[in-house]
């Protein structure tokens, strides 16, 4: 409602809170929303039969390829905007009918590539001609210079985590607030799905443990629930605090129009400054 493209974050939950989401956000806008299947779900299936079911206009996806359920979300003319972390994927994703790609740096919180945003918005741009959103390191105005990099949009999650309206628990929000430029830390590059989370007593171990040649099933029970302890009890210690490096500038909770309209108001000005 305050001009952005809003998206339902599926992450682990399952399908039934996903279709609970999608009738609620229905009653409360006449906007687009989405929909973000995290594919490497065990509910994805589910999900994506709920989506198409739903009619929502746009889904993203993570942490996955989402081939298989392409065809299904497209013959109910819903727009499928991938996220990608490299060239090759961003490629597939065009030939597979994608309607646009999610060019996702490794600044961004959460399952990440290697290319940082800088590097891999304009290789990305300049392989597709399907319309490129920038991701990862974008907190305010100088979205501006994602659109210098050819983006033609940009998506922010950490920003979004510490505004009001976001339900995440009030002690992740603060952990986000106080966050310096150097306290996110990626786990995970052992077991080839690095994660980008803030810096506490989980990874802490976890790093430990990957240092030490800990197996998968070892690192898993570690995290098991991980992310659901930080965003909904609270246990910032010991639950994953995923967020972007980004969370350093982030110094205020406001509302979701404040955010989005200050950082229009900020790209402007920096866009007519640079005309």
């Amino acid at each position: 409602n305050a001009g952005g493209l809003g998206i339902i974050g599926a992450g682990g939950a399952d399908a039934k809170w996903v279709e609970d989401q999608i009738i609620k956000a229905k009653t409360l806008t006449d906007k687009p929303f989405g929909v973000n299947v995290m594919l490497m779900s065990p509910y994805a299936p589910e999900i994506a039969q709920v989506v198409a079911e739903e009619g929502v206009s746009v889904v993203t996806t993570g942490a996955g390829n989402p081939e298989s359920y392409m065809a299904l979300w497209k013959s109910k003319g819903i727009k499928v905007i991938p996220v990608v972390a490299s060239v090759a994927l961003a490629k597939r994703m065009e030939r597979a009918g994608a309607d646009a790609v999610v060019a996702e740096g490794c600044e961004s919180g959460g399952h990440i590539g290697e290319s940082t945003t800088m590097t891999l918005v304009p290789q990305v741009v300049d392989a597709l001609n399907i319309p490129v959103i920038a991701a990862g390191g974008i907190a305010d105005g100088r979205i501006a210079a994602a659109f210098m990099l050819g983006a033609e949009a940009v998506q922010m999650g950490t920003r979004f985590v510490a505004t009001k309206e976001c339900w995440a628990h009030q002690n992740y929000k603060d952990k986000i607030l106080k966050a310096k430029d150097i306290d996110t830390k990626v786990t995970g590059r052992s077991t080839g799905h690095p994660v980008r989370a803030l810096r506490n007593e989980m990874t802490k171990q976890y790093l430990d443990l990957e240092k030490k040649g800990a197996t998968l099933e070892e690192l898993e029970y570690l995290t098991l629930g991980g992310l659901r302890k930080a965003v909904v009890e609270g246990d910032v210690k010991n639950g994953s605090v995923m967020s972007g490096q980004i969370a350093g500038m982030i110094k205020e909770e406001l509302t979701c129009r404040e955010v989005i309209e200050n950082i229009v108001a900020e790209a402007a000005k920096l866009l007519e400054k640079g005309a």
